[in-house]
């Protein structure tokens, strides 16, 4: 196998960042089309391989809103959404639960495994690693915003950071599904991207990286050449509130500021339709997305 010369200085490029990240904590939150296509989804997940192989504490927390829906209309359900969260009964929240843990996640630690990866698969009940309380969603009608409850979808209340930690001391890649536990044991479907935000903030990691559908943030989501390389935790604020950041973006850009507000050095939003787009941001000097700092 030949070398050539742009090859060589990829790898010389890469030398001072996998020094730097060397026993470091990266957590990857994988959703988006990156899970609906076969071939991207085996490209993603050889980049984590590569992080652990490169002496990196590569951390999953993965979605799963399609395989639910799916699963949903299967048994006669018909998905219904409040202010953008799914209405979750005991029924839906059971058949949730089976599509993140009991297929989705099985899925991905097969797959990092047969790619050389030790994976360990985890959901929020696993020695409480995520505790959750009820979620109440916002619902403005006449002027006004009323809480309403949505079933069993819940927000983060506590992550146990020493089984997590446990894992990656001893070599493993934790592999977390968004589900929470609540303090009866009843289980609490929680937003993908809110529950990365958590874990990375939590553990205190080097980096979050979001996968997601575009290139990363735009200050107006409309127009593709107001790309922003580099965003403070403050102008994502500003963003949302002034509505130049919309729809499914929102949650993302939340889960970054959740990340740096724990503890985490830098989050970054980044196209998972592309391959190795990991990689290229975390070992690259110019990066292929949006880097949020605080």
């Amino acid at each position: 196998m030949e070398i050539n010369n742009n090859e060589v200085a990829i790898l010389t490029e890469a030398i001072p960042y996998l020094r730097e990240f060397k026993d470091k904590t990266i957590v990857v939150k994988y959703g988006g089309n990156a899970m609906l296509n076969d071939e991207l989804k085996n490209k993603v997940l050889q980049d984590i391989v590569f992080l652990q192989s490169a002496g990196m504490r590569p951390v999953v927390v993965h979605g799963g809103g399609p395989e639910i829906t799916r699963m949903l209309a299967q048994a006669g359900k018909k998905s219904q959404f409040v202010s953008g969260l799914r209405v979750t009964d005991a029924e839906s929240v059971g058949i949730a639960e089976m599509a993140l843990v009991g297929k989705i996640n099985t899925d991905l630690v097969a797959r990092l495994n047969t790619l050389g990866g030790q994976a360990v698969g985890l959901n929020g009940k696993d020695a409480k690693l995520i505790q959750a309380k009820k979620h109440l969603a916002d619902v403005y009608e006449n002027g006004e915003v009323n809480l309403v409850d949505i079933g069993y979808v819940g927000n983060v209340d506590k992550i146990n950071t020493g089984l997590i930690n446990t894992l990656l001391d001893a070599g493993f890649i934790p592999v977390i599904a968004p589900t929470g536990v609540g303090e009866a044991g009843e289980t609490y479907n929680i937003n993908a991207d809110s529950v990365a935000g958590e874990i990375a903030g939590a553990l205190k990691a080097e980096k979050l990286l979001v996968l997601t559908d575009v290139k990363g943030i735009y200050s107006d989501y409309r127009d593709e050449d107001s790309f922003i390389s580099t965003l403070s935790f403050e102008k994502a604020q500003e963003l949302i509130i002034r509505g130049k950041i919309d729809g499914g973006m929102i949650p993302k850009v939340r889960a970054c500021i959740t990340a740096l507000s724990g503890g985490a050095k830098k989050t970054h939003i980044i196209d998972g339709r592309e391959e190795h787009t990991i990689l290229m941001e975390i070992f690259s000097d110019d990066g292929v997305g949006t880097e949020v700092v605080k």
